[in-house]
């Protein structure tokens, strides 16, 4: 027999024949999956065929075609100009945008008051340590939707007319919300925002290049002064080469508010403070536990090596603290994102709260429904995704 016939006569080995057979435990796997995939598909597709005919026999209207008509109603708040004709696909654009903005700033600021609060769980000085302990068992433990209240409350009720605004430069602080210089946007400012991304990729890029330079070495390259200088220089290049305009929008008191400028508004204010200071509680939790996490041995190796406290936590106990914190860290960002829904109960124009007038005045609750679903799932998806890169960049690599 040719060895060609040996090999075509050779049986298929055991998990093999397991695998393809339909007989074993992983054939009928699959089977299950198959079946429940299909159980899952079938059920969605009775719920939607019923759902559109019990809406046919009661006269209900369906179908998206009204995001193309004028949506007819005024918006507080907008990061976009509209007028009269907009349609209904500009209002869920302004809520997008503005549950957009309130989730981006809200995270970027829980996280740093977070990680300062959990980091000060472990000062040497007992007045700290309290005070962050306190911080976070109060904070943690009130209801979410109270905090935005009392906050909405402070913003509305407490704080003074802009008649008598507290002011600060050209900074003014009234019930009216919050209002600070603004610069009048060209070329110039264009560049120069587009310079201070760069120059923020540059400064990351940088950092981890010193940090391999740090493993191998052992020497230290200044990072902070490299990166500030990468920032701030491409910044002020830009808005060199875009003429170097200076000109500012000045808040100033009007006849019936402050006029002019740039402004926060009380609602944004009080959902904001409201979600930062929330989330950070459980973030500083998160941080602390990882922190915790970072056995006694490494804190000693770091105090052997020369290197102090801070440095000891920055280059030592936090990168090993980030394998632990990260994940949670994910589920607060995401859950601070939807709570910004709660901005319907003290008047921000949010997406929930655009969709809700959308309903009333279309009645298309379904379809109206399912764009806020889309929106928060895909927000959601697109932070696991970002959150799950960083966090295998951030693991402990095996040698």
């Amino acid at each position: 027999m040719s060895n060609q016939s040996m090999i075509e006569a050779r049986p298929l080995p055991a998990k093999t024949r397991r695998s393809i057979s339909w007989n074993s435990r992983e054939g009928r796997s699959v089977i299950y999956q198959v079946v429940a995939i299909a159980s899952v598909i079938t059920l969605i597709w009775l719920l939607v065929r019923n759902t559109l005919r019990n809406m046919r026999e009661r006269g209900i209207q369906s179908g998206y075609d009204f995001m193309g008509q004028p949506f007819g109603f005024d918006v507080s708040e907008t990061m976009i100009p509209y007028d009269v004709m907009s349609t209904y696909w500009t209002a869920f654009s302004i809520g997008m945008l503005n549950t957009l903005k309130v989730a981006l700033i809200g995270i970027v600021l829980a996280t740093v008051l977070g990680t300062l609060i959990g980091v000060g769980r472990f000062s040497p000085n007992l007045l700290l340590r309290k005070i962050c302990y306190g911080y976070v068992e109060f904070f943690r433990n009130v209801p979410i939707y109270l905090q935005l209240l009392i906050w909405y409350i402070v913003f509305t009720e407490i704080l003074p007319s802009f008649e008598e605004a507290w002011q600060v430069g050209h900074f003014y602080l009234s019930k009216g919300g919050f209002s600070f210089p603004w610069p009048i946007w060209k070329l110039g400012q264009t560049l120069a925002l587009i310079g201070l991304l760069l120059g923020a990729v540059g400064a990351w890029l940088y950092a981890r290049k010193a940090s391999k330079h740090f493993d191998l070495t052992g020497q230290q390259k200044p990072v902070m002064l490299v990166s500030l200088a990468l920032i701030v220089g491409l910044a002020v290049l830009g808005w060199l080469a875009g003429g170097a305009p200076t000109g500012w929008s000045l808040p100033v008191k009007g006849a019936f508010q402050i006029e002019e400028g740039a402004a926060f508004s009380p609602e944004f204010l009080a959902l904001l403070l409201g979600l930062v200071l929330y989330t950070a509680s459980f973030i500083a939790e998160i941080v602390r536990s990882g922190i915790a996490s970072v056995s006694l041995g490494q804190h000693e190796a770091a105090a052997s090596l020369g290197l102090g406290k801070r440095q000891a936590m920055r280059l030592v106990v936090l990168p090993q603290a980030l394998r632990v914190i990260i994940p949670p860290l994910t589920s607060q960002y995401l859950n601070l994102t939807k709570n910004s829904s709660l901005a319907v109960a003290i008047g921000y124009p949010d997406l929930v709260s655009i969709a809700n007038t959308t309903l009333n005045q279309t009645g298309r609750a379904i379809e109206a429904l399912s764009i806020v679903m889309l929106v928060y799932l895909s927000l959601s998806l697109i932070t696991s995704a970002l959150m799950n890169w960083f966090n295998a960049s951030a693991a402990i690599q095996e040698r």
